[in-house]
């Protein structure tokens, strides 16, 4: 049985997504234990424990400890299985994260699998909005030879939720290596801007004007599609994604929430200035997807490589969650301004 200690490196809820997927995929049991350590409320939030119930289903784990507030959990998986299944967060706890647990262990299944989510949030802060997964997280794992669709039914924000999301897996006979260490030239900025019943005051609008203006005075033009969106009427709320793509297949994403006293403006902003920081650095992934990608290659055979502009929190802890449960080795190098993270073959 694997023993993992939620306290070390980040000490967050990226600890236990990942520990849950890689026991479901190995097939070995896994004790949890100090689960959020450092973060202000420790233990399992609804949509960690979501997150746990719907891995358990994958796999027929059987479960102890997996209550709210609970800061220690047994997870003891089976066979992974194809099919359909169910979730639901009940908050406004982020459908991206959940699905981030999900994917990697569909990946291993026989068959195709589709996850419906319903009763979250599915552009919360914390976390990637929806749209960055579509656009950003899932062509990048496509190079591994995982084939993933989202479908949004319903938009979901803070504090009520009720977002609806569908992912349909289609597993490869076998995960490739990811490997891009040249940036190469850009060939396009896009992005997606959506609010939720709020039309009447153009905050789609105002947010891709705000991000197209900062962009433009960079000297980068952007095509960003405006979803004026009905899909929610119990919460209204915003998002806007961005993300640039390249003549090497890099695709670098940043991301953007509308809140309240925050301004469309600011909210459009926000995303062009994260996304001219990585343009500035010229990775080949940017500092969210850096740890996204981190199960994959240690999943895949042979060598996976990547830039990375910054070390991040969650970067490093997936690193050392990965070695301590795949027995694979990554190195870390620095190379001019960006970071060289690699996984041995």
């Amino acid at each position: 049985m694997f023993e993992i200690d939620g306290s070390q490196k980040s000490g967050s809820g990226t600890i236990l997504r990942l520990a849950i997927a890689l026991a479901a995929i190995v097939g070995q049991p896994v004790h949890i234990y100090n689960i959020r350590q450092n973060r202000p409320q420790q233990g399992l939030k609804p949509q960690h424990l979501e997150a746990v119930l719907a891995a358990a289903k994958l796999c027929n784990a059987e479960l102890e400890g997996a209550t709210l507030g609970s800061r220690e959990i047994w997870f003891k998986p089976q066979a992974i299985r194809s099919g359909n299944f169910e979730a639901e967060i009940g908050t406004a706890g982020s459908i991206p994260m959940l699905l981030i647990t999900m994917l990697p262990i569909c990946a291993f299944a026989k068959d195709t699998v589709r996850v419906h989510v319903i009763n979250g949030g599915t552009d919360v802060t914390y976390s990637p909005t929806i749209n960055y997964m579509r656009n950003v997280f899932l062509p990048a794992v496509k190079r591994t030879g995982l084939d993933a669709g989202i479908t949004v039914q319903k938009y979901g924000y803070f504090p009520k939720g009720m977002g609806e999301v569908t992912m349909i897996v289609k597993p490869p006979s076998q995960l490739k290596p990811f490997r891009l260490e040249t940036f190469g030239n850009i060939k396009s900025v896009k992005g997606v801007s959506v609010c939720t019943f709020l039309a009447e005051r153009k905050v789609a609008e105002r947010q891709v004007k705000a991000a197209s203006a900062y962009l433009a005075e960079k000297g980068y033009t952007a095509d960003i599609h405006i979803v004026n969106d009905r899909s929610n009427p119990i919460q209204k709320g915003s998002s806007i994604a961005l993300w640039a793509e390249t003549d090497t297949g890099a695709v670098l994403g940043a991301d953007a929430i509308g809140q309240l006293k925050k301004t469309s403006e600011a909210v459009g902003r926000e995303a062009a200035e994260k996304l001219y920081a990585e343009l500035t650095a010229k990775p080949t992934v940017d500092v969210h997807l850096g740890d996204l990608l981190i199960p994959y290659m240690a999943l895949a055979e042979g060598v996976s490589a990547f830039l990375v502009r910054t070390l991040s929190d969650h970067l490093e802890t997936n690193i050392w969650l990965a070695e301590k449960m795949l027995n694979v080795r990554f190195n870390v190098k620095k190379v001019g301004n960006l970071y060289r993270i690699e996984k041995g073959g």
